[in-house]
């Protein structure tokens, strides 16, 4: 099935219009295999590094390091122009991707080899059973974030400003529903395969390791499937009017796409909105998990993996979806220049519900679902500001795939691996209690940002209902 659609647009990169299938095909499908790989090396690593026996700021800052390769793929985006399409890079990396997640699922086990937990402070003994399962994660991380340029590559230069915007709500659900598979799914069953039970003690680290191994040959067997859908599927996404010819055409073109995204007007305002957009939840995003099944005697909720893969799996799938759909409707409805402001108090929700847990530390499993299906609500609602902001606002010109590229690295990536290296560190140091006190004033810089943020393209809801109104 082929769309009648042809990618045209006044900012566009193609070189050519090109006809695509339905985008119901690829778009939910590769926005998932971003968002899974994603959280499966950032969040789920956290979640598996405390598991492993790793205090709270350790698991934070290591399983941070892995959005250094989401912070800086922008400047290696220009170079996967001078080989074949944007779909064979894709299909490439989750060959790669599913390869690296079978390392792991070998590799796990060993570390488990020690029923102790392994200690805060990383010495001889343990650093050969840490280190691998690091640099896998790290190599998983390049790969993914690879997969995140040639993907977005894929979209911007396949649909057309307006379908862009249709399916942003769609782009954004199916993301955020690979986090609650990475994030809760898997989990959950790295909490059945360990043994879990809701009144016994938490299995040891050796269980823990072993369970992880599972759930990541499970993955490999995903990013297989993935590969495979998307050779039939996947839009071949168009060159670049100025793609590069060669190395060093190719290296020309990254510093003159870095010093052109650099020249946009009033870019400290713009890249402001990228970095800080969700710098509230930012500093949430490795302590959330870790507070939720951390002990009460240390200020925790005390929920075991199969809990909050529960939590994340059901309650967050249906509140990330509803919350997604809405936002997308929502922003085309009023526009984006509208919706902006309501989306990032809604995106800086879970900051208040987290100081609620916090602070009360409620017993009823019933309770803590319904705060948390607020939570993922507002998560939901408020994420689709940022990504359509950044595309629609930050990303036109004649770079369009690298400043987009630009923005969520620089911006985003950035944020979240700074504010999670930062936070495993200050929450140790403060405890959870003052910690989500920190996290709830930190959407100050965000509202301020987003208050500011400059509109100098056509906002398409806007530019539609003044075209119907003429």
């Amino acid at each position: 099935m082929t769309s009648e659609l042809q990618a045209k647009s006044p900012d566009t990169e193609l070189s050519a219009p090109v006809p695509y299938k339905n985008p119901f095909l690829w778009v939910p499908s590769s926005y998932f295999a971003m968002g899974t790989v994603y959280i499966t090396v950032s969040t789920a690593s956290n979640i598996m590094f405390s598991n492993l026996g790793l205090p709270n700021d350790k698991a934070a800052a290591y399983s941070s390091l892995t959005g250094l390769a989401f912070t800086f793929k922008p400047f290696w985006a220009p170079l996967l122009e001078l080989y074949k399409t944007k779909k064979f890079f894709v299909i490439i990396m989750q060959i790669t991707l599913a390869a690296i997640f079978a390392g792991l699922a070998f590799l796990l086990p060993f570390s488990g080899a020690s029923n102790s937990p392994i200690p805060a402070s990383i010495g001889s003994v343990t650093l050969p059973l840490v280190a691998p399962i690091f640099l896998l994660l790290m190599l998983a991380a390049i790969s993914g974030a690879t997969q995140d340029i040639v993907s977005d590559g894929v979209y911007v230069t396949t649909l057309n400003s307006k379908n862009q915007a249709k399916y942003t709500g769609i782009q954004s659900m199916c993301w955020n529903i690979g986090f609650v598979v990475a994030g809760g799914l898997l989990v959950l069953l790295v909490g059945r395969l360990a043994g879990e039970t809701q009144s016994g003690p938490k299995p040891v680290p050796a269980a823990y390791s072993s369970a992880w191994a599972y759930v990541f040959g499970a993955s490999s067997v995903l990013m297989l499937a993935l590969a495979t859908w998307h050779v039939k599927m996947l839009p071949d996404g168009s060159k670049a009017q100025n793609a590069p010819k060669s190395l060093g055409d190719g290296l020309s073109t990254v510093t003159r796409a870095f010093i052109t995204f650099f020249q946009k007007k009033d870019i400290v305002l713009l890249l402001g909105f990228a970095l800080f957009y969700r710098f509230g939840l930012g500093l949430l995003d490795k302590i959330a998990p870790l507070f939720l099944i951390g002990s009460r005697a240390t200020g925790g909720l005390g929920l075991n993996n199969t809990t909050l893969g529960w939590m994340n799996g059901i309650i967050g799938t249906v509140a990330l979806i509803v919350g997604s759909i809405l936002g997308g409707w929502f922003v085309s409805s009023r526009g984006l220049k509208r919706s902006l402001l309501i989306l990032c108090l809604a995106l800086n929700v879970p900051n208040v519900t987290f100081l609620y847990l916090g602070w009360t530390q409620p017993t009823s499993l019933w309770l803590i679902g319904c705060i948390f299906f607020i939570e993922k609500l507002g998560w939901g609602f408020g994420a689709v500001g940022h990504m359509i902001y950044m595309m629609q606002q930050i990303a036109p010109g004649p770079y369009k795939t690298a400043h987009y590229a630009f923005a969520t690295g620089l911006g985003l990536s950035l944020c979240m691996t700074v504010t999670g290296w930062v936070s495993g560190y200050l929450q140790v140091a403060v405890g959870y209690q003052t910690y989500f006190i920190i996290a709830l004033l930190a959407a100050a810089p965000s509202l301020l940002f987003t208050i500011l943020a400059p509109f100098h393209h056509e906002d398409d809801a806007a530019g539609a209902k003044a075209r119907v109104g003429k």
